[in-house]
């Protein structure tokens, strides 16, 4: 068991030596290979340092070459001419040397290339460019080999060839230079495009094309800056012909000089897109102040004028309107924007000073007619507004109105609006805090029915007939390119805002208006309603009191005292507006049929009269509710004698009449048995109408129920007759020219707007 141990233990150490020498070995290969390969990174690098001397090497033996064969050519000349002149004797000595350098190094063809290049350089030295390309071009098309590359390897290297390409790279700088020249001329820039043309540079060619073209276009601009101040409205149009032309000539010699290579092409339009882009910002630059009118005037022509030379460079193929007008929009915009804001303050600010703006006749006469009824600053207000409108419109030129009318419409509806917000100030409000604010922001007030018919009849006028008149430039013009299939130029886009038809022109224009005819109706309405005394003033107790003598089938009824009023403040309201608004006859029934439906419409949302008529604690008679509907009957019926039959007035007053039906029969009266026919409240109401017409003959006229104008609350300031019977018949006409005969069946139909 020993020896076996023992045999054991010597088997491990002597493997544990071989490992150790194993291990060893390893590290004398990992350390050899790691030597190696830092020899081998150090070999490539000498390698590659090698090549590089070898290419300069090629490069020096190419020159020394040239200058050893220039060499041996001049010795081998001199030679020559040396033995000339030497005796016979030092003739017959060196004649085998001539002829051993004459056979060695002067060939005939080696002479000629030499002389050639000792031509080209003189015609260098004396900058005879033109002589020099058509030299080389000749020597080219005789030896077809020497057009190859410099870069194109060859087994035999020519030295001649070398030469030649030396001479043409001196040749292409001083053409570059002649290019760059600043004061060099058209006809010069011209050939030495072409002489680079010819030399292969064609790339290089068309970039000195754009780098010229747009270096004569930088000096044009900048001598003519400094003029901008004096042409304020013209400068915009002056630089977008210098910029625009130059775009033009350049895009007619690039296809002159390099025909319609697309690569070229796109080249062109990317210089011409930077050169408009620079075009741009020099307008915001040396623009007038933006809130001007010489500034609008000075971005029209602009538009105008650019746009026109788009027009022609579409011609070469050159689309840049819509880049031209995207890059220009917000400009203009802002221009618009800047003098719409000017005119709001010149319209609103009464305070300010008293320009004389004069209108031409055909303006100002249609507002005039109202200065005898009105305050003269009405007047004044309603021809500046026109005024400054009308001079707006005149700055716009006919482009500018194709693509940005809409936009332009849109704001003079705008600044009406706001026109109207002024003109419903000067209208008395029922409430004292009203009155008192708006007294602070407008310097005329329309107090009584005279001055507010004029204030309105003012309002009307202008937009019906004045703001049409100022801005048909601008509806004709859309109109024509919408009709002509047009519209604003190929493949722009119009805005959204430019695309406002004339007739939502119009409604805008409408909607501003009604909005200061319904403000004035509410007024008038709650002044009439609660400015009357106990007997005449609407409420429930009309249709709620005991009367001794109510309504029977065979009596002449009248409406009750409250709508015998409206009866009597109406056909003062006719006479006024007859006299104030004479002609505008559309106007003045409009203004009576509103005020009708106003009553009645505030009748029927009047909350207290409901709540007494429908309280459950109040006492209803069935006259009260025969009341009711008799004056809803004569208020339809004074509408449509007077000539303004209303579809609406006619479906409040039935529901006014259902909703009474409803109170009534709540309380157990039954509106069938207590009420006549419909028939019967129409004829009383049409017989109503002509007692009140006809006067008190015929009528109980001491009777409190009956009234016929007694009450001096209707009385208008300007017209007030003390009795319905003093009224002339051209009173009576001027309210209602239908006559009696005309009480038929009633037609409803829409009031005008």
């Amino acid at each position: 068991m020993g020896f076996g141990n023992f045999l054991v233990e010597a088997g491990i150490r002597k493997i544990c030596f071989e490992l150790l020498d194993l291990k060893d070995a390893v590290e004398n290969l990992c350390g050899n290979m790691r030597t190696k390969y830092s020899a081998f990174l150090r070999l490539c690098e000498e390698v590659v340092e090698t090549e590089h001397e070898l290419n300069d090497l090629r490069k020096h033996i190419s020159a020394h070459g040239i200058l050893l064969q220039d060499l041996m050519t001049g010795v081998a000349r001199e030679l020559e001419e040396w033995t000339h002149v030497n005796d016979d004797i030092q003739e017959v000595e060196y004649r085998p040397q001539v002829l051993e350098l004459d056979n060695t190094f002067s060939t005939e063809e080696v002479d000629q290339r030499m002389v050639f290049l000792e031509n080209i350089d003189v015609l260098l030295a004396e900058h005879k460019m033109d002589e020099v390309i058509e030299a080389i071009d000749a020597e080219e098309r005789s030896h077809p080999e020497l057009k190859i590359s410099a870069d194109t390897s060859t087994n035999e290297p020519s030295f001649y060839r070398t030469a030649l390409l030396e001479r043409k790279l001196i040749l292409e700088n001083q053409l570059v230079d002649t290019i760059e020249q600043p004061s060099i001329g058209i006809g010069e820039l011209k050939k030495a495009l072409s002489g680079l043309l010819k030399l292969g540079k064609v790339p290089l060619a068309h970039q000195l094309l754009l780098k010229a073209y747009g270096s004569r276009l930088q000096k044009s601009i900048e001598a003519f800056l400094p003029l901008c101040p004096c042409y304020p409205e013209t400068y915009s149009t002056s630089l977008s012909n210098l910029v625009f032309s130059s775009i033009l000539l350049t895009t007619k010699e690039s296809a002159n000089l390099f025909g319609d290579n697309p690569v070229y092409s796109n080249k062109i339009v990317q210089w011409a897109e930077w050169e408009i882009e620079s075009f741009v910002r020099l307008v915001k630059e040396h623009a007038p102040s933006s809130d001007s009118a010489t500034a609008l005037r000075a971005a029209s022509v602009c538009i105008q004028a650019s746009l026109n030379h788009c027009s022609a460079l579409e011609l070469q193929g050159l689309k840049l309107s819509k880049l031209l007008l995207v890059l220009l929009q917000p400009y203009i915009e802002e221009v618009l924007e800047l003098n719409f804001r000017r005119a709001r303050k010149q319209i609103l600010d009464f305070s300010g000073s008293d320009e004389s703006m004069p209108l031409s006749p055909r303006f100002a006469s249609p507002l005039t007619t109202f200065a005898t009824s009105s305050d003269s600053s009405l007047v004044e207000s309603g021809i500046r507004f026109i005024f400054i409108i009308k001079d707006i419109v005149e700055q716009l030129t006919h482009l500018v109105i194709l693509h940005f009318g809409g936009n332009i419409l849109t704001r003079i509806s705008q600044l009406f609006d706001k026109y109207i917000d002024v003109l419903i100030k000067a209208i008395p409000s029922t409430s004292e805090d009203e009155n008192l604010t708006d007294l602070k922001d407008v310097p005329f007030r329309a107090e009584t029915d005279s001055q507010q018919l004029a204030l309105l009849g003012t309002a009307f006028t202008i937009a019906e007939e004045l703001l049409p008149m100022v801005v048909s430039k601008i509806r004709n013009i859309l109109n024509e390119s919408k009709e002509a299939g047009i519209g604003p130029v190929e493949n722009v886009m119009p805005s959204a805002n430019n695309t406002l038809e004339s007739k939502d022109w119009r409604r805008q224009l409408q909607h501003s208006l009604d909005k200061l005819k319904d403000h004035f109706c509410r007024q008038y309405v709650v002044s009439f309603i609660y400015s009357r005394d106990d007997k005449t003033r609407l409420d429930a107790q009309t249709y709620l009191q005991e009367k001794e003598e109510g309504l029977f089938w065979d009596s002449d009824p009248l409406p009750s005292l409250p709508f015998q009023a409206l009866f009597g403040k109406l056909q003062q309201f006719g006479i006024v507006a007859g006299d104030v608004l004479l002609g505008r006859e559309k106007l003045q029934k409009g203004l009576l049929a509103r005020l009708t439906e106003t009553l009645v419409l505030w009748l029927a949302d009047e909350q207290e009269f409901w709540g007494h008529l429908e309280d459950d604690s109040t006492p209803l008679r069935p006259l009260g509710l025969q009341q009711l509907i008799l004056d809803m009957h004569f208020t339809v019926e004074i509408a449509r004698f007077a000539g303004y039959p209303s579809r609406n007035l006619h479906q409040v007053a039935s529901s006014i009449m259902a909703r009474a039906f409803r109170a009534f029969s709540a309380r157990g009266v039954d509106p069938q048995s207590a009420l006549p026919e419909d028939e019967w409240f129409v004829e009383t109401a049409k017989g109503a109408i002509n007692r009140l017409l006809q006067g008190a003959s015929g009528s109980d006229t001491s009777d409190e129920d009956h009234i016929i104008m007694h009450d001096d609350g209707i009385s208008d300031p300007d017209a007030s007759p003390s009795s319905l019977s003093s009224m002339d018949g051209s009173g009576s006409e001027s309210f209602a020219s239908a006559e009696m005969g005309d009480l038929e069946s009633p037609v409803f139909s829409d009031t005008e707007s």
